[in-house]
């Protein structure tokens, strides 16, 4: 009998145990060696053991780690600045993760308005699909049932409505709405991306209507679609924005970026964080910035990315009975599966690439933004191979029938 696990039993973990991480390769404790497009769910946007970010935390490590927030940390000064110089934003709080980005970018849009004297106005429309982090408050903002059953009554002022239409965004609005809350890639959601026109109408009717524009990019923001965040493909600009993951590159790091205006009512006391903007966190933070910021960084980003779409195309073409559509911007991509997903994911771990599931029957590619053209094929070369055992299994299954 299998010895119980003191874990929590939260999780479906596949059977693979690594030991070491190399560029885009994970080591497994076998020596067995796996091609890593799942990058810790498009957080280790670096790869694995980057020189520039080993070298930074190590050089903090040896100074100071954590000071919480009663005194200043320079590189929170530093990494701010960048942020704000390389975006739309004025202001920047520092989280440990993407749902703590959420949770203050949703505290930032409710306070904005009841200091502006609406306490009334706290709603906040939402899309069906999204997926905003696991808090209370980010589960009601998702509003996906599976993830809300059994912790009691749904937290209050989120309002769904279908992905991508505008008109019911206009009937949503009432006199209590405070903002609009979307990723412009929903991730989990099965990489659902929002059309420009659509982020340019959700922008012109916040404008219309004094309502604040919320991105979430935790997913799809530092480079990973090909541009630093993926609302500049659409030329707006948000009021608030969350931003983890990839700013880390693997270190707990997440940020909510601001306009001066939207970000008028965080007051001092009205948030807070223990470990937000920790020395560590901003060493990593920094040392990431610099590599993707670097002349030519988000150009091999697009280009890697080109590689990869020709690829899957001819993947959707030569194998229509499993794959189905192909979705997603730069290095942000969806295989939607005919089959079920588990089996084409189970099929790809076979020939040692790594993916993540996703909603709507759909397996995430999200490798590391260092990932060379030549990773790149022979990613698509193994999930070629992943799609011709899945092919193979169905034909076997269909002549016994």
């Amino acid at each position: 009998m299998a010895e119980a696990t003191p874990l929590y039993e939260t999780y479906l973990r596949a059977p693979l145990r690594f030991e070491r991480g190399e560029g885009v390769w994970l080591i497994a404790e076998n020596g067995e060696r796996f091609l890593d497009f799942a990058a810790g769910v498009a957080v280790n946007a670096l790869g694995h053991a980057h020189p520039h970010l080993v070298d930074a935390l190590k050089a903090q490590a040896e100074k100071v780690w954590h000071l919480s927030n009663l005194y200043e940390v320079p590189g929170q000064e530093t990494l701010g600045k960048r942020l704000t110089e390389a975006t739309f934003a004025d202001k920047v709080f520092f989280t440990n993760s993407g749902a703590e980005a959420l949770e203050c970018a949703i505290k930032t849009a409710r306070r904005y308005h009841f200091s502006k004297g609406h306490p009334e106005k706290f709603h906040i429309i939402t899309f069906e699909g999204a997926f905003h982090g696991r808090t209370l408050a980010t589960i009601a903002a998702g509003g996906q049932a599976k993830y809300l059953e059994g912790f009691g009554p749904k937290a209050p002022g989120f309002d769904q409505i279908p992905f991508g239409d505008i008109e019911a965004v206009k009937e949503a609005i009432t006199e209590n709405t405070a903002a609009i809350l979307i990723e412009p890639v929903q991730g989990e959601g099965g990489i659902r991306t929002a059309s420009n026109e659509f982020l340019r109408a959700l922008r012109q009717l916040c404008d219309d209507k004094g309502l604040l524009l919320i991105l979430d990019e935790v997913q799809s923001g530092v480079g990973r679609t090909g541009k630093l965040f993926a609302y500049e493909w659409a030329g707006i600009t948000p009021d608030i924005m969350a931003v983890a993951k990839g700013i880390g590159g693997g270190f707990p790091l997440g940020a909510c970026l601001a306009t001066a205006e939207a970000a008028s009512g965080m007051k001092a006391g009205t948030h807070g964080s223990t470990y937000g903007g920790n020395p560590l966190a901003m060493a990593v933070g920094n040392a990431v910035l610099d590599v993707i910021l670097a002349d030519g960084f988000l150009e091999h980003v697009r280009d890697v990315a080109l590689v990869f779409r020709q690829g899957l195309a001819a993947l959707h073409d030569r194998f229509p009975d499993v794959v189905e559509e192909i979705r997603g911007e730069g290095l942000m991509l969806g295989i939607k599966a005919k089959v079920p997903n588990a089996e084409l994911l189970q099929a790809m771990r076979a020939e040692h690439i790594l993916g993540v599931p996703a909603g709507d029957n759909v397996i995430r590619l999200l490798p590391p933004l260092i990932t060379t053209a030549e990773e790149a094929r022979e990613g698509l070369s193994r999930i070629e191979r992943a799609a011709e055992r899945v092919h193979g299994a169905h034909e076997k299954q269909a002549a016994q029938a």
